[in-house]
């Protein structure tokens, strides 16, 4: 049995992506780990970073990235796609640079994979999410942020990226760019395996997560959106918002996350209580009406999520 790892990356150094850390999360558990990257800015060091691992299971695609023939994010897929599609093993592992995996979940990871390795009706594996929030003590798994997705799937050439690379689909007769369309497309048979994706894409200094969020929603709506949308900011830096109406973390991260932790800088900008800022666009998990909702889910149901996404299908074991 042979598992590849793979991405997608740009600009992801300057971005305080955790890319090496990463990366390195999942290196011991894959015999190759593919990564598409994208020609960066001229103030990006993401190859070097790479190279400092110094792992001759890393393979790198240099790509360019072209957004007006892939918009809404549809590039991310795309360059998905074309790691995806350099991998060799059984099964693919994808992580995106600010995900991580915890060292406890490696043996329940392989076994998984080796137990359904000849079993064709699954078709990949659903791992749980921990969606860290401003620092890495406190997190969010509420009706808002997807609860669990598919990041390990089998290598199959109908297997595609989804909508702007959150998740896969099967895609038979794919045309190479419609990567949002459902049409004669299909959700993925999968297990639900006992293991975490670490997601630390809201935890950075509150300036480069602005920055951050501007190149995002770059990708997904474009320059006159974000002209627009950020104008309404009165300040330069990013407002997490009311912190203690996030969950708090007991549990223990990735060892290999011991040094990113350690550098954290930006503990006096977050805010515990207080009004929301004038001028500052509201989040979604911030309106009146998904307050109530979560409020629903952690308190009377036991955290328990009411609806949310779902793009795929459990197998039964």
């Amino acid at each position: 049995m042979k598992i590849s790892g793979f991405t997608f990356l740009r600009n992801t150094s300057k971005l305080y992506y955790p890319i090496k850390e990463s990366i390195l999360s999942i290196l011991d558990l894959v015999d190759e780990f593919v990564i598409a990257l994208g020609e960066g800015d001229e103030d990006d060091n993401t190859l070097e970073v790479i190279q400092s691992i110094g792992s001759d299971k890393i393979k790198i695609i240099n790509t360019v990235w072209d957004i007006e023939k892939y918009p809404r994010g549809m590039e991310h897929a795309h360059q998905t796609d074309i790691a995806k599609e350099a991998c060799t093993g059984d099964w693919l592992f994808y992580l995106q640079g600010d995900e991580l995996v915890h060292e406890k979940d490696h043996s329940n990871i392989r076994a998984a994979c080796e137990k359904y390795l000849d079993d064709k009706q699954v078709e990949g594996f659903l791992f749980r999410y921990m969606h860290f929030f401003g620092d890495y003590e406190h997190y969010r798994r509420d009706h808002c942020w997807y609860p669990d997705e598919i990041r390990i799937i089998r290598n199959d050439k109908d297997i595609h990226s989804y909508e702007s690379a959150q998740s896969f689909r099967r895609m038979p007769n794919f045309d190479g760019l419609s990567y949002r369309t459902k049409e004669n497309t299909y959700k993925l048979k999968v297990v639900k395996i006992d293991a975490d994706i670490y997601h630390y894409g809201w935890v950075r200094p509150p300036k480069l997560m602005l920055k951050k969020a501007k190149y995002f929603n770059h990708t997904h709506r474009g320059a006159a959106y974000v002209n627009d949308e950020f104008q309404k900011y009165a300040q330069d830096t990013y407002d997490y918002g009311r912190m203690d109406r996030t969950l708090k973390f007991k549990g223990t991260h990735p060892k290999v996350m011991d040094k990113k932790r350690s550098e954290l800088d930006w503990k006096d900008d977050l805010r515990f209580s207080g009004p929301t800022v004038i001028g500052r666009p509201i989040q979604k998990h911030e309106k009146l009406k998904y307050r109530m909702i979560i409020w629903v889910e952690q308190n009377l149901l036991g955290g328990r999520l009411i609806g949310g996404y779902k793009n795929y299908e459990l197998v039964s074991e």
